[in-house]
């Protein structure tokens, strides 16, 4: 069984979840509906499951109710075990197939017979009737493909590792050859398998990247039949335009979306939603360039250049890399990687609570990632797929500007923990460190 880093959040909702509901989001198939029924199964002597994609019958019941009452009867006809007041876990997954149920739902949690927890997709679904629950009604808990960390105690690698490599962070220290190399080489597995948890256990039930593919590739498919079920029937086409023309981007040199390749699109204003929409889904990452890497970066925001990454490292390099795998395994494909490495970085900022920001100017150069913690600090990213990562002339040249407040410059690639006068040389792996919580 994976283990995952949300099966804390849902032990302390738990703890004081007294009239409050659980509401789990996140892109389809990042584990959302298992991990509610194992905590379920943990926790509680009775769980319960709705499925309104897998149970029309319950779906069309529940739409159908009047009032909180009838929805709590309808509940207790359709349920297959035992509610036992005070005992009972109520899962309602894919809640955004019934709309109707949500008007309702907010009375029953704080009738606080049972406890209820809610589960949807954000494909192009709004689930605000939800999150509008007055506050102290909902705890909302996001999930994400596994990151790197969990990827590695999937692949048995021991905590301790992690601990080892955090006190080697804060020292500025080394961490020692055999688990650096150990590391980089989770790493470049990780880079195919991605953190797509049905892609993870193929991987570990073959120790082979074919079964893994297969299931991306399912994914990918299914992510493009939820673009035709759930856009707007006038933006299916473009959306779908988008989301496929992501690995071609990323392979680029400057990463950059180019507007123009997507069909019968000149002006970033026809495409802006579109853009947001498959954020909104969870299963691509924008990423804005700024205007100057200050404080605070959303207001220097120029939303027609970005980037896209793909949710998914695993999902992006399963749609082109194919011969080289071998190659990768064993550290030796470089060039055409450079937006592989960055998709990565950016998934990994993105599921520890980071906000995604890239610079550029000719004068400069590019900062591949720029973000900001909570307090304010900037911190800037140059990734670097190859070996002379210690070339970064974006980097010294945005310090050296006066009225750029960079507060934190790192160079990530595949090398040891070294200290700089400039900026700090970590090894990629552990941008996973990073936490903005």
């Amino acid at each position: 069984m994976l283990k995952r880093k949300a099966t804390s959040q849902l032990e302390a909702w738990k703890e004081r979840s007294g009239k409050h509901g659980l509401l789990v989001t996140g892109a389809r198939q990042v584990g959302k509906t298992f991990l509610l029924e194992e905590f379920g199964r943990q926790s509680y002597s009775n769980v319960v499951l709705f499925d309104l994609i897998r149970n029309p019958d319950a779906c069309r019941s529940f739409s159908q109710a009047t009032s909180a009452d009838d929805l709590a009867f309808r509940i207790e006809v359709m349920a297959d075990a035992p509610l036992v007041p005070g005992e009972t876990l109520v899962i309602v997954d894919e809640v955004q197939e019934c709309p109707e149920m949500v008007t309702y739902a907010k009375y029953l949690v704080g009738e606080g017979t049972y406890d209820y927890a809610f589960s949807g997709s954000l494909l192009g679904v709004l689930l605000e009737n939800i999150r509008s629950f007055p506050v102290g009604y909902i705890t909302e808990v996001q999930m994400f493909p596994l990151d790197f960390e969990e990827f590695t105690w999937a692949c048995g690698l021991s905590e301790s590792v992690w601990d080892e490599l955090r006190s080697a962070f804060e020292a500025k220290e080394p961490l020692p050859d055999f688990l650096h190399e150990r590391l980089l080489q989770l790493f470049r597995r990780y880079l195919l398998v991605g953190g797509m948890p049905d892609a993870v256990n193929a991987y570990l039930e073959t120790n082979g990247i074919d079964a893994s593919r297969t299931v991306q590739a399912d994914i990918r498919r299914q992510y493009k039949t939820d673009i035709t079920k759930y856009a707007a029937k006038d933006r299916r086409l473009v959306i779908g335009n988008i989301f496929d023309l992501i690995p071609a981007e990323l392979s680029k040199q400057n990463r950059r979306f180019n507007l123009s390749d997507i069909d019968n699109v000149k002006r970033h204003s026809q495409v802006a939603d579109d853009f947001l929409w498959l954020a909104a889904a969870g299963v691509a990452l924008p990423a804005y360039n700024v205007s100057k890497p200050d404080y605070p970066l959303v207001v220097n925001n120029q939303r027609r250049l970005l980037k896209l990454f793909s949710s998914d490292v695993g999902l992006l390099t399963g749609t082109f890399l194919k011969r080289d795998v071998g190659e990768l395994l064993d550290g030796r494909v470089k060039g055409a990687l450079g937006g592989v490495y960055e998709n990565f970085v950016a998934q990994e900022l993105h599921a520890h609570g980071f906000p995604l920001h890239y610079f550029t100017k000719k004068t400069i150069g590019e900062l591949d990632l720029v973000t900001e913690r909570r307090d304010g600090s900037v911190l800037a990213f140059e990734v670097k797929s190859g070996s002379g990562y210690k070339t970064h002339a974006a980097i010294n040249n945005a310090l050296a500007v006066d009225g750029y407040r960079i507060d934190e410059a790192y160079v990530l690639a595949e090398c040891n923990i070294q200290k700089d006068d400039v900026v700090q040389y970590l090894p990629i792996y552990s941008i996973g460190l990073f936490e903005n919580r």
